[in-house]
């Protein structure tokens, strides 16, 4: 298992971003954000991104499925508060995207992950090659960094 690079995120190197509120419901009895929740923070970027018809980045009669979150935890955040999100295109695989995404809170790298997904038919729930139309709208969306880190 390769070992994440112990540099920051930058957050300009995301081509997507997204803000959002912390809301008072994300919080656990220690008073911080609860773990869990960014898992949620991150699929609104990789859900805003795909579903987005004008994206073109899901075919007819396919869907996303997540098979990887591997997340580095890099600070506390707390209520109230507001965070900026990131998300970029890592690598295209035969039948998968590996994103890296970022939360961002005051200019700070809260946690970032590296999440992997693959496409599926929609009926036999098996795995299928991206289209070369797929593969082509991601292109925008890729890293704009190659040094990129979890």
């Amino acid at each position: 298992m390769n070992s994440p690079v112990s540099t920051t995120p930058r957050l300009e190197n995301y081509p997507l971003r997204l803000s959002d509120n912390v809301r008072f419901a994300d919080l656990d009895v220690n008073g911080h954000v609860n773990n869990a929740v960014y898992s949620s923070y991150f699929e609104t970027g990789r859900v805003m991104l795909v579903r987005d018809r004008a994206n073109g980045l899901t075919p007819a009669g396919a869907s996303w499925v997540l098979v990887r979150l591997d997340t580095h935890f890099r600070a506390e955040l707390h209520w109230p508060g507001t965070i900026e999100t990131g998300l970029g295109v890592l690598r295209l695989g035969r039948t998968s995207v590996t994103f890296s995404q970022v939360v961002f809170s005051e200019g700070r790298c809260i946690a970032s992950t590296q999440a992997t997904t693959v496409l599926v038919d929609a009926t036999t729930r098996k795995p299928t090659p991206l289209p070369p139309s797929t593969i082509e709208g991601f292109q925008r969306w890729m890293m704009r960094n190659e040094n990129a880190v979890v």
